[in-house]
């Protein structure tokens, strides 16, 4: 290793310990000034987690990583997706429509629901990227209108096809099939819950998303165009179709993020779905640069403290 890139290694481990280090701090002087016991806080909080917490930690951050690979793909070609979490609400919704029809029969049912999802995300993302390359209209505008509208036309969706929960008030799409639902695999030893067996989409997702960006042309020429449009213009590459991909692309795996949630816990898409996952995903990429491996850094480190 080169002393430039030993240099930016360090520098991107760097960039995330400040950021906990004064997050320890302000926090620790926050607990202060209310008069918390500072040390009895920490001592809580950094107490080795019990087993069943560690399978929610683990869950949480599968569903986490999804979110953050998204927002990484336009953050990559320098476009802020801030509609990931509109992309999100979509694809979950389209793939429990789908799945709990029963049309198909278990993992077939499955994997189709999985590109129903993706392309119900994809198609979200497509419409800001349309009014970008069409109309120069800026994607955090028209991603942050389309996170509310989505909400919207997901909600009055729902309750067009709503079943009520036995025993609640809550409201959902068809619950999908036993055969369709993944129990889960017991990897933390002493615990009760199961890890989501869909951690084999997120590991696909990452290896997938570190070989086309890392190892492609298209990869090459998404950076190259998120570094400097110019260069990439003069090198023959068509920004606007990279923008317009490269949005969809984002989106496409926007609509993967419920699917831990779909199959391996909830079985049907309702008001009490899991939201703010897309914006969680945004500080999850920034902490873990945007690289596949300190993304599942971080998104566990995320999910632990939110656990």
């Amino acid at each position: 290793m080169t002393n430039a890139n030993l240099r930016r290694a360090l520098l991107s481990i760097a960039a995330p310990i400040l950021a906990l280090f004064v997050a320890f701090l302000l926090t620790s002087l926050v607990l202060m000034a209310l008069g918390d016991p500072v040390k009895d806080v920490w001592i809580t909080m950094l107490s080795k987690p019990k087993p069943r917490q560690i399978t929610n930690i683990v869950n949480g951050a599968i569903v986490l990583y999804l979110s953050a690979i998204a927002v990484a793909v336009g953050f990559k070609m320098n476009l802020f997706n801030i509609g990931v979490d509109g992309q999100y609400r979509v694809g979950s919704f389209a793939a429990a429509l789908f799945a709990g029809q029963a049309w198909l029969p278990g993992v077939l049912n499955i994997l189709v629901a999985i590109v129903v999802a993706m392309v119900a995300g994809g198609f979200w993302a497509s419409i800001a990227a349309y009014l970008k390359v069409k109309r120069g209209v800026s994607e955090v505008i028209s991603t942050i209108m389309l996170n509310a509208i989505a909400t919207g036309v997901v909600s009055w969706l729902l309750l067009k096809v709503a079943v009520r929960t036995a025993g609640s008030n809550a409201i959902g799409t068809k619950t999908i099939p036993e055969s369709s639902q993944l129990e889960g695999w017991k990897l933390i030893p002493g615990a009760s819950n199961r890890v989501y067996s869909l951690l084999l989409l997120a590991i696909l997702v990452g290896l997938l998303y570190w070989f086309v960006l890392g190892k492609t042309r298209f990869g090459f020429d998404l950076r190259a165009t998120g570094s400097s449009e110019t260069a990439a213009v003069a090198s023959g590459v068509k920004v606007k179709r990279m923008v317009m991909t490269s949005m969809i692309a984002s989106g496409a795996l926007a609509g993967l993020i419920g699917m831990p949630l779909l199959f391996g816990q909830d079985h049907s898409y309702g008001t009490t779905f899991q939201s703010g996952l897309g914006f969680a995903g945004i500080g999850i990429a920034l902490l873990g640069r945007n690289h596949p491996v300190g993304i599942a850094f971080a998104a566990l480190l995320w999910s632990y403290l939110d656990t």
